[in-house]
């Protein structure tokens, strides 16, 4: 069976590697040189939302007739970034190395300058409903992946210029994020430094950056702020153990990999600081998880309560959060139904996979950030900890392997 998944990643990497790691995004649609001459649209926040949302679910790909151009994302680059640490550590090859290398000199050509610390965005205009978001404006998203896998990297070179970034990022969000206050003192990170939303993922993905690097520099103020994002954000877990995407009434949907993002984030928090306070919280998030969002068939669900739209980024948490909480080889069985189920149903014969399958049609466009970086990391993982599993069981074999 890894030898399946295996193929499967050797083609999905062929693939990144000859589109040099270039690609669409479901919501670059603003990048589009014809919507941009419209007259009166861009500056309409409605256009760009109907625009932007079209794009997004349209199962043709209509990028190219619109002047839309594939281009390096900051956070796809950060997350094959993390991909190719995972290979390295699992076999240390130059060429890993060298990809490395590649992707650290990408992402700080990335950067986006005028903040209180190295922090980035996505390459293009971004309207939602709850706010708009120029090119490039940094996120507390897109800023704690990056800065998450320049931390991978450091941990395998050494090189102080990576921690020394990612403390940096630190400071964006400690200077330039708003904060939303409980009565208890606790709070919750902006998405940006332009809103005041409240999502429950994000600001946990900034508390897990501010203790992983808190482990490495052993700043007490890192630890304590942490500490009060995820304090916020556990208070908010419900009864059964669920999370909405965030506080805003058009936030109450309860999805699949923000689930896994939560339990990810709290558990590297753990792990980083050695406070356990939060593991009940952890463990009912857990069992919510598994027992809701994955189907007997193999299936990820995208909603608490409906199947459809499957989406290309729930199974790739599925094996992120597992492997994070060191629940793989307890939940293997169910990984491996996931992931070939996920080949079987989701990837292409050139080797890339597609973003959805919706009830009557499937989109088959091969985004680079939302679909490949992501199965890259996964099965990345994947491979990584089955080898792992391998050398616990046999060091004899395992080591002749390696030899």
């Amino acid at each position: 069976m890894s030898n399946k998944i295996a193929a499967s990643f050797q083609k999905l990497k062929e693939f990144c590697e000859h589109e040099e790691f270039k690609g669409y995004d479901p919501y670059d649609g603003l990048n589009s040189s014809f919507f941009q001459k419209l007259p009166w649209a861009p500056k309409n926040r409605f256009a760009r939302l109907v625009w932007i949302q079209a794009f997004k679910r349209m199962p043709l790909n209509l990028r190219p007739v619109v002047g839309i151009k594939k281009e390096y994302n900051p956070k796809a680059l950060g997350i094959f970034l993390s991909g190719y640490c995972q290979l390295y550590r699992m076999d240390p090859k130059e060429e890993y190395l060298e990809r490395i290398r590649f992707f650290v000199d990408k992402i700080i050509a990335s950067e986006t300058p005028g903040y209180s610390g190295a922090c980035w965005g996505y390459n293009f205009d971004w309207e939602s409903r709850a706010f708009f978001q120029p090119k490039f404006t940094p996120t507390v998203v897109a800023s704690s992946f990056i800065a998450n896998a320049l931390l991978d990297a450091y941990d395998i070179t050494g090189e102080q210029c990576l921690l020394d970034k990612a403390r940096s990022t630190c400071d964006f969000f400690l200077k330039d994020l708003n904060r939303t206050e409980d009565a208890d003192g606790n709070f919750a990170f902006s998405y940006s430094g332009n809103d005041k939303a409240i999502v429950f993922n994000a600001s946990l993905l900034g508390s897990r950056l501010l203790a992983r690097v808190y482990h490495h520099t052993g700043e007490e103020e890192l630890k304590i702020i942490a500490r009060k994002s995820v304090a916020f954000c556990c208070n908010h877990q419900k009864p059964d153990g669920s999370w909405s995407y965030g506080t805003y009434s058009f936030h109450q949907w309860i999805d699949n990999f923000h689930t896994g993002y939560n339990l990810e984030c709290l558990t590297d928090y753990r792990d980083f600081t050695g406070d356990r306070s939060f593991d009940a919280v952890i463990e009912k998030g857990l069992d919510y998880y598994l027992k809701t969002f994955f189907t007997s068939e193999g299936i990820s669900k995208y909603y608490s309560n409906k199947t459809y739209p499957i989406d290309i980024h729930a199974p790739t948490q599925l094996v992120i959060t597992l492997a994070k909480l060191n629940r793989f080889q307890e939940h293997k069985a169910l990984i491996d139904k996931v992931v070939n189920w996920t080949i079987d149903h989701m990837q292409d014969p050139r080797g890339y996979f597609y973003y959805q399958i919706n009830k009557y049609f499937h989109s088959r466009i091969p985004y680079m950030r939302w679909s490949q970086s992501w199965m890259f990391y996964a099965l990345a993982i994947y491979l990584r900890q089955v080898k792992e599993l391998s050398r616990q069981s046999n060091p004899r074999v395992a080591h002749e392997n390696l030899v």
